[in-house]
């Protein structure tokens, strides 16, 4: 990844007017935050993608169509536990009384409040808990790094850590900061996107090209995660900009947008990787990186076969160099490529090595293989050896816990 950029504590609130609170509203959790608040001083002009499943939740709803509108954003407001899909009207009208609690509370148009839900779907929000909720927030906005991490936490449902990234970038003389929160653990599968996600920064950038580097960023980011092949109901990446920073707007795409885009692709993959990496149950974060490709489309679909593939998950699950399973995940990918080509090689911190060479398997030791392949974050590189293109996808071992979890995941 090129640099130019420098990564910094903090994630929603490291950027200059952005600030969060958290309370514990007791939608469906007891004894813990459950409810989060993003607020900036200024309007910020506001970019989104969404989930591609037909069933769409009404969040994912109600905040497509302001974006759509091209309205400006001053806040967000999250729920865990439930996720309003599945709702019918009611959970639109839902996201609609949300939307006007936070408005008088925060003293801004409810246009201008976007809205996100995770948890079980097919639950009705409990908005009698949730406009207490917002009414409790509103006065508890903080800026600083504290309000930020109280914030990443509360939207945890199956997470098991919280989630957060930021960083700064010079840009037309300014320090411009890029901060983001996120969750996610299941019903992760790349078709944009794979969870909530939340992006702040103070850069002054065009509404335009700040949809546009979103859009184009995800491809290689959330796009290019999975942890267990579902696409959720309620997938949205959000991405405010209030222009705080002071740099000259940002208006049409040169270096100074790339010096951006750059910026944001660090927080985008720096979340998606800690999603991938806290998958349900998982042990390791899996990386696997396709190179030698003739397309980048190519690389994209051999990456994602591998990483989707339940055989070679559970294989990395078992600290098992079963390179069949890799191989034979990149035959059924749909992706053209000569087998006999293939050089493979697995790495971790415990050290690097070739498994096979044109297709064919060397004589390694299956020992230190277990041995690489036990880190908490281990890779599969596959080059095809048909030219310059690559590709990154990021999933994660299967394991016991992943069906315990969901087992019973409404009780």
């Amino acid at each position: 990844m090129e640099k130019g950029f420098t990564p910094i504590a903090g994630g929603v609130t490291a950027a200059k007017g952005f600030m969060a609170a958290s309370t514990a509203a007791g939608i469906k959790y007891s004894g813990r935050q459950d409810m989060a608040m993003i607020y900036s001083r200024i309007p910020c002009r506001a970019a989104g993608t969404f989930t591609t499943n037909i069933v769409k939740a009404a969040p994912v709803k109600w905040d497509q169509a302001r974006i759509e509108e091209g309205a400006a954003a001053q806040a967000v407001v999250i729920n865990a536990g439930i996720a309003n899909a599945c709702t019918g009207q009611e959970g639109m009208d839902y996201c609609s009384q949300t939307a006007e609690a936070a408005a008088q509370a925060l003293g801004i148009p409810k246009e201008s409040v976007l809205v996100a839900s995770t948890g079980v779907i097919g639950m009705q929000l409990p908005m009698d808990r949730i406009a207490a909720g917002v009414a409790a927030m509103a006065p508890k906005l903080e800026e600083g790094l504290a309000g930020g991490e109280a914030a990443s936490k509360a939207i945890m449902t199956t997470d098991t850590k919280n989630k957060e990234a930021a960083v700064q970038v010079e840009i037309g003389g300014a320090t411009v900061t890029i901060g983001g929160m996120c969750k996610g653990s299941g019903m992760i599968h790349p078709n944009m996107c794979t969870m909530l996600s939340f992006v702040t920064t103070d850069a002054a950038i065009s509404r335009d090209l700040l949809l546009a580097a979103l859009r184009e960023d995800i491809k290689d980011t959330y796009n290019m995660i999975s942890v267990d092949g579902d696409t959720s109901t309620n997938d949205t990446v959000l991405l405010l900009a209030n222009g705080m920073a002071g740099n000259a707007e940002i208006t049409e795409k040169g270096p100074d947008y790339e010096a951006f885009c750059r910026a944001l692709r660090y927080v985008n993959e720096t979340l998606s990787k800690k999603i991938a990496g806290d998958g349900e149950g998982c042990t390791a974060l899996f990386e696997v990186q396709i190179r030698g490709a003739a397309t980048k489309e190519q690389a994209k679909v051999l990456a994602k076969a591998v990483i989707t593939s339940n055989l070679t998950k559970a294989a990395i699950f078992g600290h098992d160099a079963n390179w069949g399973r890799i191989l034979c995940a990149m035959g059924y990918s749909g992706a053209q490529f000569d087998p006999e080509k293939v050089d493979l090689f697995f790495e971790s911190r415990a050290g690097r090595m070739q498994i096979i060479a044109d297709g064919v398997a060397v004589d390694y030791s299956e020992e230190q293989a277990t041995k690489i392949l036990s880190e908490p974050e281990v890779r599969a590189i596959a080059d095809i050896k048909m030219g310059e293109e690559e590709a990154t996808a990021w999933g994660c071992d299967l394991t016991f816990d992943y069906v315990k979890i969901n087992a019973d995941y409404r009780s």
